[in-house]
């Protein structure tokens, strides 16, 4: 197993479908990953979208850092079957000093539990892990749902940088190869988009694309 010495953007501990869609996602946007498990199949599934991705024996404190994760700016924990295994592991990765700690919680006890050790909590029928993906990566991307492969359907807020422009200035569509498909202005969603209408700071759009797309889009909007 590699011993990471440089600064890794995100760990994620326990690879069920929660880790694993989690882990997809964030490797759809180049984030850099470090993903362990305890399960051998669970962990080459992973490995389709990153290398760094090892099997532990246990989530103990020494096993985790010989897997490097305290290295990593933020740690989610994401193991669903057994609650005091994932209040031990939120446990050793604080006392390890890494900066932000996320762990899913099954019920409101274990929810308050790792909050009082120092964790952000995260309950999964509320959070699903591609809208916590997204909200990692960039807090301007509102939401966002895969449709297949590397199509999604994301809501994004507007800046100044499109500020005052019509639908046909912007040109969405010829620019970033993206179709808008709703709009919300004042609190008032419309998906008739006309080539006129206008577009203002703080606006929320829905765009359709490529992943890849709506990332350039996103970068030219807070740059």
């Amino acid at each position: 197993m590699l011993h990471h010495k440089s600064v890794i953007e995100f760990g994620i501990i326990g690879l069920g479908r929660f880790g694993y869609a989690l882990a997809k996602t964030l490797a759809a946007f180049n984030k850099e990953i470090l993903a362990i498990d305890n399960i051998e199949s669970r962990v080459k599934q992973v490995r389709n979208f990153t290398e760094s991705a090892f099997v532990v024996g246990s989530f103990e404190k020494e096993t985790l850092e010989d897997s490097g994760i305290q290295n990593c700016e933020t740690v989610i924990i994401c193991i669903g079957d057994s609650i005091d295994v994932s209040i031990l592991t939120a446990l050793n990765v604080i006392s390890m000093g890494v900066p932000r700690v996320i762990a899913r919680a099954m019920s409101y006890e274990q929810g308050l539990i790792l909050e009082k050790i120092g964790a952000e909590v995260i309950y999964p029928e509320n959070d699903m892990a591609v809208r916590l993906a997204n909200k990692l990566i960039n807090s301007s991307i509102m939401e966002t749902i895969e449709l297949r492969g590397d199509v999604a359907i994301t809501e994004l807020r507007l800046t100044s940088k499109l500020s005052g422009q019509t639908v046909r200035q912007a040109n969405l569509r010829q620019k970033f190869n993206l179709n808008i498909i709703a709009l919300e202005h004042n609190g008032i969603t419309t998906t008739e988009i006309s080539p006129d209408c206008q577009l203002h700071s703080g606006d929320n759009i829905v765009v359709i694309g490529q992943i890849e797309n709506i990332k350039k889009l996103e970068n030219y909007l807070v740059k």
